[in-house]
């Protein structure tokens, strides 16, 4: 009977607490109780993610644990929170398991000079003690619950270290003395403890299990504003902007900003005035309707705004949570301290703070124009309270601009003139400069002051050409994607929008989708693309200017693919770039079929490093037996492909329909059956491919025969071939040079790196070279160690007129100092070579003056390397002269 009484009492006393619920201040806990419209908010526990606050909390209770630590930042819901639990308890709908449960704030127990017991804390808290407190305390303390608020607020320390813990509840110790020898176990030893708390270093000196409040997401902030709003279409018109506007900054998880941002919406809609873009026009209207409320003439509102900014000020120059009554009178509120409900809390022993660390930066950022004498330039400003304050420049970017500072000149007379047209002046030097370099997340502030000034010609005054806000963008926040879409919405149709290392929620995708659209190119690469954005990101992309698409590294996965294409058929892609992107067979079908759509423009699609195998390819070959299918250029290394796909391959290029003019094999293992069966399709009229890679394909000389006789046929349209790193030896290579020699050989870029080539095959590639009929202009023969001798032979070409050479590469090739005569020979008689690419090779200083002489001569040749050769620091200097030498 006595513990029903007990509980009867504590609920008759908590839901009777006279905390008014203000806009700024939050609802009061005893009126969210009352009007049962409560919203758990969520918490992230240490060691596991329990879901919402109450559940967790309940849980933990009900087993081992002894003391649970809520942590979470102002508004996020802690103290409704526990209060909803004691009533609950009360209500006997939880925690059952306690037979007493006492609940404090810690700014209302006792001064730092008062001394307590245990008993005279729960008298004083509970005003009766509990019938059988002697029992309760030596018979059964784990029936004993203390739910303790605001760990924050309490001015001591609770380190035991600091105190002689006692365990006598009778006797009379120092408060904090108390509370330590309760926390730690000391006193009544098996209770439970919950304690809340804002993020402080007290925590540290608490055991048990911390949980970290992350406030409402979204589906919750949504129940909240359908509670909040009687009307459902009006909740959803409120809950719908705030997220448009409000919803990238982390606050907007705080149940109490939304319930002021319900108050002013609310207010907004029923007098049919304009919601407020961002955060700053909403702080305008917040004053203006606490002004108004107050019911003061404009001299006494002007002073009071003055006083608050002074305060503003004060707070956090010297970054105190509150000031007491002494500095409160020192900063003008003579007139008007009983006007300052709206804005200040009054707790403890006649201590004030702001409701609201946001307007506290406001009527700073206002008092800034209001009062030049006592705030001076806006640099100095800044300055003054740099590193204590988040959102200042914010707040003073948006009343700079007179949609703005004019609402509020109404209440509070004029801004000065001065003030305004010195921080405009300011904010244009300083992004003048801030644009030049290459601090990203000083390019970002620039944004979100723009974003807040909502000026559009301003933005194009700034970021006019070539100060546009830079086009490689990472890292990037929610918040950061609103002020970049709002500068690039702005500006308009541009050439390139890059964002890398970014996790891209759909939230964010919304935010950007205006920004891709007005694009031609679109780099999401190295990001981590959630599911759920896809489909916006392919809307933007279909409904703008995106002509390419590059994707690569960003772990997209087959089912998330599947999505893009089906968002994609209707789009003006010319180029997609899926490279690296965790790709399998499975998603072929769909990429095939957005190929083949008849709206399909793509021309380029890269989808190297991605493990989609014969029977992947093999669908990507079909679809370029449609006369939908535009592709052009289709690059598909390192793809596990094997002879089977060049069979495939082979079909499609004989197949009448194919516009496929270049394809890179690289990293694949065709194998010498696989060549030779996609060389039958290269000899076939109705083939088009101009350029091949089959770098690292696992040739050997076995399928140079096959490639001679394509080199020798009338219909062969290939001009770029890439054979690099496979075994083709010298009986292979001649055959290919016999080939060359072909008047129709249409081959103008060949790549024989690391081939085994022999001296033998360097004598007839020079042969080929001067033949007259050769169309060859790239040659690149590196990592061929034939040798001075070898390599002689190309010299010897060079100089020769029929030969049409602009780039060739004998890297590491073990050149000495012996071939620099015929090597400058060469270069002088040679009016076509342009690069000449010497690295890795063995040239020593003896070889520099005669190779510097020669290339200062020859002003045509755009580049020699000569890098990784035997030079001496002598030797480099003397290169150093020669502007087309690199060394």
């Amino acid at each position: 009977m006595s513990i029903r009484m007990d509980k009867v009492d504590i609920l008759t006393r908590i839901l009777k607490t006279e905390n008014t619920s203000t806009i700024l201040g939050g609802q009061s806990p005893a009126s969210v109780s009352n009007s049962r419209k409560y919203v758990p908010v969520t918490v992230d526990a240490q060691d596991d993610n329990l879901g919402f606050l109450d559940d967790a909390i309940r849980t933990v209770l009900c087993g081992e644990t002894r003391t649970v630590v809520v942590v979470g930042p102002e508004g996020s819901g802690k103290t409704t929170a526990l209060f909803k639990l004691v009533v609950d308890w009360a209500n006997g709908e939880c925690l059952q398991n306690f037979s007493h449960v006492f609940n404090f704030q810690f700014s209302k127990i006792g001064s730092s000079t008062d001394e307590l017991s245990l008993e005279t804390l729960i008298q004083q808290g509970h005003l009766q003690m509990p019938p059988n407190f002697t029992r309760l305390v030596t018979e059964e303390p784990d029936g004993v619950l203390f739910v303790f608020d605001g760990l924050d607020e309490f001015k001591h320390s609770l380190d035991p270290s600091f105190h002689t813990l006692t365990s006598d509840p009778y006797h009379l110790v120092s408060v904090s003395c108390l509370l330590a020898s309760l926390l730690h176990g000391s006193l009544l030893k098996g209770a439970a403890f919950l304690v809340a708390t804002r993020p402080t270093d007290g925590v540290k000196f608490l055991g048990g299990i911390r949980m970290d409040v992350l406030g409402f997401q979204k589906p919750q902030r949504e129940v909240y504003f359908n509670n909040f709003f009687p009307d459902p279409t009006a909740a959803s018109e409120a809950f719908l902007h705030m997220e448009r506007t409000l919803g990238i900054y982390d606050f907007c998880a705080s149940p109490r900003f939304c319930w002021t941002v319900c108050s002013i919406y609310k207010r907004l809609i029923d007098s049919c005035t304009k919601l407020s873009e961002t955060l700053s026009r909403l702080f305008v209207d917040i004053l203006v309707h606490l002004i108004q409320t107050l019911s003061l003439n404009k001299e006494h509102s002007r002073g009071l705004v003055l006083a608050l900014g002074r305060m503003a000020s004060h707070c956090l120059h010297y970054q105190h949570s509150s000031c007491s009554k002494h500095a409160i009178d020192s900063f003008g509120f003579e007139q008007s301290l009983t006007s300052v409900d709206g804005f200040l809390r009054v707790h403890g022993e006649g201590e004030f703070s702001f409701h609201s660390k946001l307007m506290q930066e406001f009527v700073l950022a206002v008092a800034f124009f209001l009062d030049p004498s006592t705030h001076g330039d806006a640099e100095k400003m800044l300055d003054n309270h740099k590193g204590c304050s988040k959102f200042l420049d914010f707040f003073m970017s948006g009343l700079s601009e007179p949609v703005q500072y004019r609402l509020l000149e109404d209440l509070l007379g004029k801004f000065s003139s001065d003030q305004i047209k010195g921080f405009k002046s300011w904010f244009k030097s300083r992004s003048e400069k801030t644009l030049k370099k290459y601090n990203k997340s000083e390019h970002y502030r620039c944004f979100h002051l723009l974003h807040q000034a909502q000026n559009e010609s301003l933005v194009k005054e700034i970021l006019n050409p070539p100060a546009h806000p830079c086009i490689f963008h990472e890292n990037l926040s929610l918040q950061d994607c609103a002020a970049l879409n709002y500068v690039i919405t702005c500006l308009g149709e541009r050439e390139k929008l890059s964002v890398s290392r970014t996790t891209i929620l759909r939230e964010m995708m919304e935010v950007l989708a205006p920004s891709v659209s007005l694009s031609h190119t679109v780099i999401l690469s190295n990001c981590s693309i959630h599911k759920d954005s896809i489909p916006l990101l392919a809307s933007a992309v279909s409904m703008g200017v995106t002509t390419e698409l590059e994707l690569s590294h960003s772990n997209l996965g087959d089912e998330k693919l599947d999505i893009l294409c089906a968002g994609l058929r209707e789009a003006k892609l010319h180029g997609l770039n899926l490279n690296v992107c965790g790709l399998t067979a499975a998603c072929c079908d769909n990429l095939a079929f957005l190929l083949t759509s008849g709206a399909s423009q793509l021309q380029i699609l890269q989808m190297m490093f991605n493990p989609i195998g014969d029977q992947g390819f093999a669908k990507l070959c079909e679809a370029m037996h449609s006369p939908n299918c535009r592709l052009q250029e289709l690059q598909i290394q390192s793809c596990n492909l094997t002879a089977a796909s060049m069979e495939a391959f082979a079909s499609a290029l004989c197949s009448g329909q194919s516009q496929l003019t270049k394809i890179d094999f690289k990293g694949n293992m065709a194998g010498d059956s696989g060549v030779e069966a996609l060389c039958k399709a290269l000899r076939q009229p109705l083939c088009k491919l101009q350029s091949l890679g089959l770098f690292d394909n696992g040739l050997t000389g076995a399928c140079c025969s096959s490639l001679k006789e394509v080199f020798m046929s009338e219909h062969c349209s290939l001009s770029e071939l890439d054979l690099s790193l496979n075994s083709l030896g010298q009986e292979g290579a001649l055959l290919l040079c016999h080939g060359l020699k072909s008047p129709s050989c249409p081959i103008e870029i060949l790549n024989l790196t690391r081939c085994d080539l022999t001296t033998a095959v360097f004598e007839e590639l020079g042969s080929v070279l001067k033949n007259g009929t050769c169309q060859i202009k790239s040659l690149l023969l590196a990592i061929n160690k034939v040798g001075d001798q070898g390599v002689k032979y190309l010299w010897d070409a060079l100089a020769h007129p029929n030969c049409l050479l602009e780039e060739l590469s004998v890297e590491m090739t073990k050149l000495t100092d012996a071939c620099v005569e015929d090597l400058c020979a060469a270069l002088r008689a040679s009016h076509t070579l342009k690069l000449l690419e010497l690295r890795n090779n063995s040239l020593t200083d003896a070889a520099v003056p005669a190779i510097v002489q020669v290339m200062k001569e020859k002003q045509n040749m755009k580049e020699l390397n000569l890098k990784y050769n035997d030079f001496s620091e002598d030797a480099l200097q003397m290169l150093d002269t020669c502007h087309n030498i690199r060394y």
